[in-house]
């Protein structure tokens, strides 16, 4: 069976961390994204995939190649310009050829769930439940059909959503050609499947497990979902005298120094330096060519490739982008002091404790203070001793 996945977006609510990577290849548990829905699929005896990759689609391309290092096949199909979900589906009109998954490519599902919606009656599409389905699109179902689909109501009759899964026949593509421009300037697939719930002919699925991955906040969450079950596996050198607890991977040619305490689960990449003297705390992932110094404390955090958090750093609740350098001294404050959901640009996180968001490249200077909720642009520079507070663009000098 082929599964179509829909990558082509930027996802421009992640950035600054999309501004040099398309928002499926940003890595949850030291994997993109991307990787752990194939991997899910892959384990439901899918092995033929579509791509539909537009923004960073060379980042992609090159990752994955013909899919042969996961066992699979990998197809892609361009999509130039991103005109919405229904023209995405458009683009692989001549590469599908029976009866298809499609997947969003930025979401986390279990291979359960797959499985199950493969035996499912197409049409289908899957569903799951929230607390905020404002945000989603809403569904009204009866006797396993969906009856309704209101796109992000203000005040939706439901709490159950449409969750970016689907089992369609090659039909839909007919249908894709008639979805007229939204409201928002976009053609839209759930304008493509007002026709199959009017004809009272569109199952849902009930997914046990489903994650959305549209904030840089919810990578948080998805990582630590994707690190629940994580099996340790130490391939680098602990010194004596280090501390390991719980659930934790070491990459190769990774080296944790005496005095440093890790608690699982965590996951470090290959050829990174940790401590000595370090405290790495749960639900942590720190990419490849890390370093992560004397008396850092790192907690709950996605730290990417070749950054450095050398010394007397605090990293708490945060997202780290690539090629980062701390100054000694420099911390991310992660808790208001009235204990009220961290806001991040006006947006609610619906968290409590929340650091900031850190694009690529980013220099601070020694004993910075970077407040809750910030998020900084790639390639900003910040002087000795700045207070840091609220959004800060790309290429900003702070003196």
């Amino acid at each position: 069976m082929e599964c179509v996945v829909l990558a082509a977006g930027e996802g421009r609510r992640m950035r600054p961390l999309t501004a040099k990577r398309p928002k499926v290849m940003l890595p949850l548990a030291n994997r993109p994204m991307l990787e752990h829905l194939v991997l899910a699929a892959r384990a439901a005896a899918i092995n033929d995939f579509i791509f539909v990759v537009g923004y960073g689609e060379r980042e992609i391309r090159k990752y994955f190649g013909d899919g042969s290092q996961w066992g699979v096949q990998i197809r892609y199909a361009a999509q130039r310009h991103q005109h919405g979900t229904a023209d995405a589906v458009r683009s692989v009109r001549d590469l599908v050829r029976e009866p298809f998954i499609l997947l969003n490519g930025d979401m986390i599902i279990k291979t359960k769930d797959i499985a199950e919606l493969r035996k499912c009656h197409p049409p289908c599409m899957c569903i799951s439940t929230t607390d905020h389905p404002g945000d989603y699109g809403a569904v009204m179902v009866e006797n396993g059909l969906a009856t309704s689909l209101e796109e992000k109501s203000k005040n939706p009759k439901s709490s159950m959503i449409n969750a970016g899964a689907y089992f369609f026949t090659t039909d839909i593509f007919d249908i894709v050609e008639r979805v007229q421009t939204s409201s928002r300037g976009e053609l839209e697939l759930t304008d493509a499947l007002l026709p199959y719930i009017h004809e009272k002919n569109l199952t849902v699925h009930q997914l046990s497990c489903w994650m959305d991955v549209g904030s840089p906040w919810d990578m948080l969450d998805a990582n630590l979902r994707l690190m629940e079950n994580l099996s340790p596996d130490i391939q680098g050198t602990i010194e004596e005298g280090v501390s390991v607890q719980g659930s934790v991977i070491v990459g190769r040619g990774s080296v944790v120094k005496s005095g440093t305490y890790i608690e699982g689960p965590c996951i470090i990449g290959t050829n990174c330096r940790i401590g000595p003297h370090a405290y790495i705390r749960g639900a942590t992932s720190i990419g490849h060519n890390c370093h992560i110094g004397h008396c850092t404390e790192i907690k709950n955090s996605i730290i990417m490739n070749g950054t450095k958090i050398p010394h007397f750093n605090y990293i708490g609740d945060s997202i780290i982008g690539t090629g980062c350098n701390f100054g000694a001294g420099t911390k991310i404050a992660n808790l208001r002091h009235d204990h009220a959901n961290v806001r991040v640009c006006g947006k609610d996180t619906r968290r409590k404790k929340f650091g900031a968001i850190i694009g690529d490249d980013v220099q601070f200077g020694i004993n910075c203070s970077i407040n809750v909720g910030s998020i900084i642009g790639s390639n900003a520079q910040f002087a000795p001793n700045s207070y840091v507070s609220g959004c800060i663009g790309e290429n900003a000098v702070i003196r």
